[in-house]
C-alpha cells in the first residue's frame, strides 16, 4: 500500500514538472506583442459574442459621445449618436456606412490596442527598450507599433508603447504619419476585468482637463 502510493506521488511529480515545463516553454515561445495581448485576457476573446460601449471625450465643460454594439463573430455593428442610429456590417462597409466605420475603427482602437497588436498583422513592431515613460516618467519598457503606408483609414502613423514587467499598458504617445514629435501622449488608466478581458477605461493627459474614457462597457460571452 505505502509502495503504491508513494509510486502515485511520484508519477503526479513527474507530470508537474512536465507541464510546469512545457508553460515555460510556451512563455517564453511568444513574442512581445503577444505576452501584452495575453496579459489583458486575449485568450478570452474567442468566446466574445458581444461588445458594448460608450467612447467619450470630456473636455472642460464640454461633452461628446459615441455608444457602440459589436458582434464580432458577424461583424455586425450599430451606433448611436445624439438621435442618430445606424446599422451595418463590416464586412459590406460602403459610401453610406464607410464614416461611421472610420469612427468605429478610432474608438475600437482605444479600446483593444492591446489585441490590435496581434489582430493588425501588417504592423511593424520595434524590439522593446527601455525608457522613462512620457508622463509619469517611471521607467518602463517601450516598443513602437508602426503602420504600412498604404492600405487602412490612417496609413503609416505609429504608436510608442509603454508597459511594465506584467505588459500590462499604462501611457502611450501616437505620433501621425510616423512624425517624430508627437501628436498626443496619454495615460491607460483605471483598468476593469470584464469576463476576463482587462481594459483601461480611462486616458489622461498630462494637463489640462481632457478625459478619453469609456463607459457602458459590457463583455458577452458565449
Amino acid at each position: 500500500m505505502k509502495q503504491s502510493l508513494l509510486l502515485f506521488v511520484v508519477i503526479c511529480l513527474i507530470i508537474s514538472c512536465k507541464q510546469n515545463k512545457e508553460e515555460a516553454s510556451n512563455a517564453t515561445s511568444l513574442t512581445v506583442a503577444e505576452k501584452i495581448a495575453k496579459a489583458h485576457g486575449f485568450k478570452q476573446w474567442k468566446q466574445v459574442s458581444k461588445m458594448e460601449f460608450t467612447f467619450n471625450i470630456d473636455k472642460d465643460s464640454s461633452h461628446f459621445e459615441r455608444a457602440w454594439t459589436w458582434y464580432p463573430k458577424t461583424q455586425d455593428v450599430q451606433l448611436i449618436i445624439a438621435k442618430d442610429t445606424i446599422r451595418y456590417n463590416r464586412n459590406t462597409v460602403d459610401s453610406l456606412s464607410i464614416q461611421a466605420d472610420k469612427s468605429f475603427i478610432n474608438d475600437k482602437f482605444w479600446l483593444f490596442i492591446p489585441f490590435q497588436l496581434v489582430w493588425d498583422t501588417r504592423t511593424n513592431i520595434s524590439t522593446p527598450v527601455v525608457e522613462d515613460a512620457p508622463i509619469s516618467k517611471t521607467s518602463m519598457h517601450k516598443i513602437t507599433l508602426t503602420y504600412p503606408n498604404d492600405g487602412g483609414y490612417t496609413p503609416g502613423d505609429a504608436y510608442d508603447l509603454y508597459f511594465q514587467d506584467d505588459y500590462i499598458i499604462k501611457e502611450w504617445v501616437f505620433r501621425k504619419g510616423n512624425k517624430e514629435k508627437p501628436s498626443l501622449v496619454s495615460t491607460f488608466e483605471k483598468y476593469k476585468d470584464f469576463n476576463g478581458i482587462k481594459l483601461a477605461l480611462e486616458h489622461k493627459k498630462a494637463e489640462g482637463s481632457w478625459n478619453l474614457n469609456f463607459t457602458n462597457v459590457s463583455v458577452v460571452l458565449e
